[in-house]
């Protein structure tokens, strides 16, 4: 809570003190978490916090992480008759196709590529060098064997893998917020929030419905 009220403050750039009253207005910027807010004179201007190289990977990073879950999602009709894995299922992918959507606006109007990947090189970094999964991702072996499941077995597979999966995008969303300067543009810092938010839920679902069936 506290580093939300630091950025709802910062993003309005600065508040008055009681003291506006006077001709000598005090302007109070507020200091980073954990930091002591510091007075400024009258006719000094606050700049808003600019994305950083790490957010610009997160953002890159979770697109990547979420178009494997809504791969995953789209095994379900065939593979499985569960009513509440089925709807569990529409509901990811739902969310976090829109949630794509969002984060490729928010790298695109920064004049940042979408992708982690080389241009021309699929499956490679920036530096040249193969792209390794992001965190909880499933491996090929994973989604090769999720791919041939069915009924109770596919079940099981998919609710392991998707918690695995969601934990990496907590761990992915803690990265971010342990880097110094990182997490702090008001539109990122509500999207991973709510994303933490969101697959800490969801985690509890799964793992209810994972007990109910083995």
């Amino acid at each position: 809570m506290r580093r939300a009220a630091w950025l709802a403050c910062l993003a309005a750039a600065c508040t008055v003190s009681p003291a506006q009253q006077s001709s000598q207005p005090v302007i109070v910027q507020p200091g980073p978490p954990g930091a002591p807010s510091k007075t400024l004179p009258p006719d000094a201007t606050v700049a808003l916090p600019k994305d950083t190289p790490a957010d610009v990977d997160f953002m890159q990073g979770m697109i990547m992480h979420h178009s494997q879950a809504v791969v995953m999602t789209a095994m379900i009709p065939s593979r499985t008759d569960n009513v509440e894995v089925r709807a569990l299922g529409k509901r990811i992918s739902l969310s976090q196709t829109d949630e794509m959507k969002f984060m490729k606006r928010w790298l695109t109007a920064r004049g940042e590529p979408t992708s982690m990947e080389m241009p021309g090189m699929p499956g490679m970094d920036r530096n040249g060098k193969p792209m390794g999964l992001m965190p909880g991702m499933l491996t090929p072996a994973q989604m090769d064997a999720l791919g041939k499941a069915h009924g109770r077995e596919f079940d099981r597979l998919f609710l392991t893998g998707m918690i695995q999966h969601h934990g990496g995008a907590l761990i992915m969303v803690k990265d971010l917020f342990n880097e110094p300067g990182a997490g702090e543009d008001a539109e990122l810092f509500n999207f991973a929030t709510d994303v933490d938010s969101t697959q800490r839920a969801e985690i509890k679902i799964m793992q209810r419905i994972l007990k109910e069936i083995q």
